[in-house]
């Protein structure tokens, strides 16, 4: 008689996990997304941004539950731009573009309040925030602060992809956007403090491959 081989189940790593639980895209759709010459293709920032959310929301979205957050146009004012287009659903890719799309950049940049409301959005059992933003806070919103209660809380991780993010001018003052310093968004405490992963992009390649380090499960393909 063959002796029976026991089947053992395997549970997903914690890296499995992380990358299968609810997710809140939080994308920049300031002003100065409109930007260009930062790069010798010549596009606009939200072109490029509109590019890799087109590559890697519906490859995500094969494998967990995506919701979105827009901030800059729409608002009453600058600073009140914040939508919260959806929170985290099944196969939402073709939603999520569909909507970065559509933004038509405006207004400033509150990211803090727009990573509120998409870490409120992942409702008590939390989940993963990918923040998307080629600038500081210009609202008067404390990032830090922000990070700090999340992760006492311990249930959200905040990855930060800060795009084209540029600095102070050179001491000559000139007006060549080439001539800014490119630096990291001061929302990168965000990730710092509650685990998540920093990641700067120059380029749209950059910026596709760390959305999918973030926003996608890298472990499954």
């Amino acid at each position: 008689m063959r002796a029976l081989i026991p089947f053992v189940f395997a549970l997903p790593s914690m890296s499995q996990a992380a990358c299968l639980d609810d997710a809140m895209l939080v994308f920049d759709g300031s002003l100065s997304m409109v930007e260009t010459g930062f790069d010798e293709n010549g596009l606009p920032k939200i072109e490029e941004g509109r590019l890799a959310v087109a590559q890697v929301a519906p490859e995500a979205a094969k494998n967990r539950r995506l919701g979105l957050v827009t901030y800059g146009p729409g608002g009453a004012t600058d600073c009140y731009g914040v939508r919260l287009h959806f929170a985290p659903i099944p196969n939402a890719g073709p939603a999520v573009v569909d909507a970065v799309n559509n933004l038509s950049p405006d207004g400033s940049t509150p990211l803090t309040d727009a990573v509120q409301v998409a870490a409120n959005a992942l409702g008590p059992v939390g989940g993963t925030v990918v923040l998307v933003t080629d600038g500081q806070e210009t609202c008067g919103g404390d990032p830090c602060g922000l990070a700090r209660a999340l992760a006492a809380q311990g249930k959200i991780h905040v990855h930060v992809i800060g795009f084209k993010v540029r600095g102070a001018f050179f001491e000559h003052q000139s007006l060549d956007p080439n001539d800014f310093f490119a630096t990291d968004s001061a929302a990168r405490c965000l990730a710092d403090e509650t685990g998540g992963e920093y990641a700067g992009a120059e380029t749209l390649d950059e910026l596709i491959a760390a959305l999918r380090r973030t926003l996608g499960c890298p472990v499954f393909s």
